[in-house]
């Protein structure tokens, strides 16, 4: 039965794709269709598909070479599940008709409706609908692959898919709709999150740590990365992809998406650095892959402030975030949890102090659409308050709710491979290939 289950649901998708066909055009006139906008999106959103894939190399040259194959899968396979998802109904929830702000309607939008012709998102006029829908589909895409680094070498593929549908639905989507619906809870709040501290990173983390503590620790004590070259690729994909990521949720070629590419890879390259000398301070030597990891938490932490800080702050974004991160990762390291990649420590807490500062750093001057204030370094306390609000409960919705979601997929399919299957090797012993 559960091999003729998931056929079965394709086989529905197919009927429904000739009940839905979603052919309906709108030929109501819109003015503020700008191509230069339209052009820039759809760069945006190509940019920030290909960090999916930086992501596989980066996790990928971090296990052992017998699990490699396995773990860059995990990420891949979520850009054709969430896409199809997606499609269907969860771009409605994450940005349907509102339902008590906290999740979109999934009819609103079902089989992509009313997407043809001039309709437009009513926070991103000068883009076609069906374009803004695109381009959040890529969010979708990498945050429940940016979990798999925690439970990395030790998952069952087939129970993994299963996970990672649920989180979709029940993490992800009223994440989103809540942040950047402008009816969602925390929008209505005044929560500034320009392009996921809260709906991705922080999503991320608490459930990469939820998942670290519910399949405890790898049978295997030594780990070796595979290729440390795949880290580096990696990072040149994460950090070429993010300038989409940030620069791309100003929704148009405008000044506010120079400020958010200019804050990016100022708050990167400071993070970066910061590692290697941080590093050095503690009697460490200068790593490759110390250098990468810092780039990227840079990247994680400037995500909820790129266009709300000046390139200075965000300087003071990267120094601040590696200096954290590191720590929580020497922490981590004492402990008997066991996140193979850090993922928590690195996204979970980069998202968190990105979200802080953003509170901290944030003027009216960068980004006048802020219509919350200034932040705590300018002498306001409201917004910073905010974001604080905005992290607690974020940090307790998804992590609550990740462990919900774990026990619930243990229970229609083990989650961790047998001890023989670890030992073997997850690209053996799930998908039967092998570098």
């Amino acid at each position: 039965m559960k091999r003729y289950f998931p056929f079965g649901v394709l086989l529905v998708i197919l009927a429904l794709t000739f009940i839905f066909p979603s052919v309906e055009f709108d030929k109501t006139a819109n003015p503020n269709f700008n191509t230069g906008d339209i052009a820039w999106m759809l760069m945006s959103t190509a940019l920030v598909l290909i960090m999916t894939p930086g992501l596989a190399f980066f996790y990928g040259g971090m296990v052992n070479k017998k699990n490699v194959i396995s773990t860059m899968l995990q990420s891949i396979v979520c850009m054709v599940i969430i896409t199809v998802m997606w499609g269907i109904f969860g771009f409605s929830l994450a940005f349907g008709d509102s339902i008590g702000g906290v999740i979109g309607n999934p009819t609103t939008y079902f089989m992509m409706k009313g997407m043809l012709g001039n309709a437009s998102w009513k926070l991103a006029p000068t883009i076609p609908l069906l374009l803004f829908a695109m381009y959040q589909l890529k969010f979708a895409i990498i945050t429940p692959a940016l979990i798999t680094g925690a439970f990395a070498e030790r998952i069952r593929f087939n129970s993994y898919i299963i996970f990672l549908i649920l989180f979709s639905i029940f993490i992800f989507s009223p994440l989103a709709h809540a942040t950047w619906h402008p009816d969602g809870i925390l929008a209505k709040l005044g929560v500034l999150d320009f392009a996921g501290g809260t709906v991705v990173h922080m999503s991320a983390g608490w459930a990469a740590l939820a998942s670290a503590l519910f399949l405890k620790r790898r049978n295997e004590a030594n780990h070796s990365p595979a290729r440390i070259t795949y880290v580096m690729i990696g990072t040149g994909l994460l950090w070429f992809g993010w300038f989409g990521f940030n620069a791309g949720s100003a929704f148009g070629a405008n000044h506010l998406a120079v400020t958010a590419l200019a804050t990016s890879t100022t708050a990167s390259a400071a993070a970066g650095v910061t590692w290697i000398f941080f590093d050095m301070l503690r009697g460490r030597k200068p790593s490759a892959m110390g250098t990468c990891i810092g780039a990227v938490v840079g990247l994680v932490a400037i995500t909820p402030a790129a266009g709300f800080v000046s390139v200075p702050h965000s300087l003071a974004i990267g120094i601040i975030s590696a200096v954290v991160s590191n720590l929580v990762v020497e922490w981590r390291t004492r402990t008997s949890i066991d996140d193979t990649l850090d993922v928590f420590p690195c996204h979970g807490v980069g998202g968190m102090v990105g979200m802080l500062l953003t509170g901290v750093f944030a003027s009216q001057n960068v980004n006048p659409n802020n219509t919350t204030g200034d932040g705590l370094f300018f002498g306001h306390t409201h917004l910073f308050l905010i974001q604080l609000v905005a992290l607690i409960a974020t940090s307790v919705f998804a992590f609550v709710g990740s462990v919900v979601l774990l026990k619930i997929t243990n229970m229609i399919s083990p989650l961790r491979v047998s001890k023989e299957e670890e030992e073997l090797g997850l690209d053996i012993s799930q998908h039967g290939e092998k570098l």
